[in-house]
């Protein structure tokens, strides 16, 4: 009752993405200006990123953070939640999985750094999940709408960059048009980007998805300035050696949800993720000391994440 589309608030919630296009076709015009916007390559400097089963909320005058992203979005789908007045900004990578309790948690962190600011609207981005073979994509952002639906505060979907209007032809196979985007926090800008530097900790953040964690892991601690990573756990990976051995072929035939529109990076960060797993097979006690979390502060001097020690 409380997902408002071009203006309109809703009864129902959209079936897919093809019924919100053809009922609200002015998406499509949203979708064609994102495309329009030259993609940047973001540096480390000023970078929190947000990887799959991640998110991160922010507000302008952070002096940590200038660009909050993600990227490798294929049937996956990055969600921007935003408050028009005060410009607080929440950013996540979905993939299916905990996206109900993530939409809340997005949902209330921009609320509390909104607190003090002007009135304004809960602003709503989807870019990503492309129209790929298995209907994986659709299936995700029929989960996203359906969390935001229930949601008991009036939520106004700005962008919708998704299924066909995130989709080329390529040869014969459908990919992605848009991998990737950045929001600039201070200005609310968003636009197309890739991010060589993915920050730190990627493989142990990588093998909690590969491990299973069917959770969304909130990774910024915006009061005190940090990055935060866990504390989590996995069991052991039986097999590590065997999958190993594979070729860059087999990994992507069996570990992708779309194998033939995978980044090049996509085989090697899978081999350095089983490898970190094979050699850290209960991280709460070689990680995570104590049941800590791994906390990083920017560094002054060279604007990056830097381990804080206790």
């Amino acid at each position: 009752m409380v997902l408002v589309l071009n203006g309109v608030l809703q009864d129902d919630c959209p079936l897919d993405t093809s019924t919100l296009f053809l009922q609200h076709p002015v998406y499509r015009d949203y979708a064609q200006q994102l495309h329009s916007i030259q993609a940047k390559s973001i540096g480390p400097v000023g970078l929190l990123y947000v990887g799959q089963r991640e998110l991160a909320a922010a507000a302008p005058h952070d002096k940590n953070i200038n660009i909050i992203g993600a990227d490798d979005a294929t049937t996956c789908i990055i969600v921007v939640v935003r408050h028009s007045g005060s410009g607080a900004v929440a950013l996540a990578h979905f993939d299916g999985s905990g996206v109900d309790e993530a939409v809340c948690t997005m949902v209330s962190r921009v609320q509390e750094l909104a607190l003090g600011y002007p009135e304004g609207r809960i602003e709503l981005q989807l870019i990503g999940g492309y129209r790929d073979s298995q209907g994986y994509g659709e299936d995700v952002f029929y989960s996203i709408m359906q969390s935001f639906h229930k949601h008991h505060l009036e939520i106004d979907l700005t962008q919708a960059c998704v299924g066909e209007l995130n989709t080329m032809l390529r040869g014969e196979i459908n990919c992605p048009i848009i991998y990737g985007v950045g929001v600039n926090i201070k200005t609310g800008e968003i636009f197309p980007a890739t991010f060589p530097d993915r920050g730190p900790d990627q493989q142990l953040r990588n093998a909690r998805i590969f491990m299973g964690a069917q959770t969304v892991l909130d990774v910024y601690d915006s009061a005190n300035g940090m990055l935060r990573i866990g504390p989590f756990n996995y069991d052991p990976l039986r097999g590590a050696d065997l999958w190993l051995s594979q070729t860059d072929e087999f990994l992507l035939q069996h570990l992708s949800s779309s194998p033939d529109v995978e980044p090049p990076h996509f085989a090697p960060q899978t081999r350095a993720t089983i490898r970190f797993i094979q050699e850290n097979q209960f991280p709460a006690v070689t990680v995570f000391r104590d049941n800590r979390p791994r906390y990083y502060r920017r560094d002054d001097a060279t604007g990056c994440w830097g381990l804080v020690r206790y």
